[in-house]
């Protein structure tokens, strides 16, 4: 029989996010986590050494396999490729049931401590979009794509945490054109490069970028990319 259990930062994340709303994702909301599920204090420090930071990280990640799962469940061999991108930032905040715990995430991320945690999700949450819409990009575009979406997505979370519109339409709407505003440069860069003059001038900066490839599959969690070495 297989267990089904749920692990003991799962639990202490269960019961975290009824704190948060209140005390926000401090050693407050640590501590009561602690007394709420009756884990030993020493084991739950194990499991999240900066305590509520931890449990805000989990939280994210969360969201992130709630969004796969929903996006797996759904059909859109029919949308536009820029309808999927929608689609996936849509079911990544619909993952989310309480806005005060993103709202409490954003602003712990926002600390100089903890900045470079909240670029790291960020950055996450774009990569498992592209890679759930099956991105097969292994040059400069793995980066610009995901560098991209993590300024719309972010942009959108921004707005929809203060946005009161029923059914959250007027963010959808705000996500809609932002993802324009990124096919207008798409179409700006198309532009360029059918252009015989700027496309002639700008093949000393196509070279370069040509050498930058996406890291290997298992190195992407610790480097940011790879460099490839001129043959001769």
């Amino acid at each position: 029989m297989t267990d089904t259990a749920p692990s003991p930062k799962e639990q202490l994340l269960s019961a975290a996010v009824n704190h948060v709303p209140f005390d926000g994702w401090t050693e407050t909301t640590f501590q009561a986590a602690i007394a709420d599920t009756g884990i030993d204090r020493t084991v739950a420090r194990a499991i999240c050494p900066r305590g509520a930071v931890d449990l805000a990280v989990a939280f994210h990640l969360r969201g992130d396999r709630i969004m796969i799962d929903q996006a797996k469940a759904q059909n859109m061999s029919g949308l536009k490729f820029r309808e999927k991108i929608s689609a996936m930032v849509r079911l990544r905040l619909e993952a989310v049931t309480d806005k005060e715990l993103v709202r409490r995430g954003a602003t712990l991320f926002a600390l100089p401590q903890y900045a470079p945690d909240g670029a790291k999700l960020v950055w996450g949450t774009s990569d498992a979009i592209w890679n759930a819409l099956g991105d097969t990009s292994n040059d400069v575009n793995w980066y610009t794509k995901r560098a991209t979406l993590c300024a719309v997505y972010s942009s959108t979370v921004l707005y929809w945490l203060g946005d009161t519109s029923e059914g959250n339409s007027a963010t959808w709407g705000f996500l809609d054109r932002r993802i324009e505003n990124v096919m207008q440069i798409e179409k700006l860069k198309a532009q360029v490069n059918d252009s015989p003059t700027l496309s002639k001038l700008l093949i000393g900066p196509k070279w370069v970028l040509s050498q930058v490839k996406a890291p290997n599959q298992g190195l992407r969690a610790r480097m940011p990319g790879s460099w490839t070495t001129p043959r001769r």
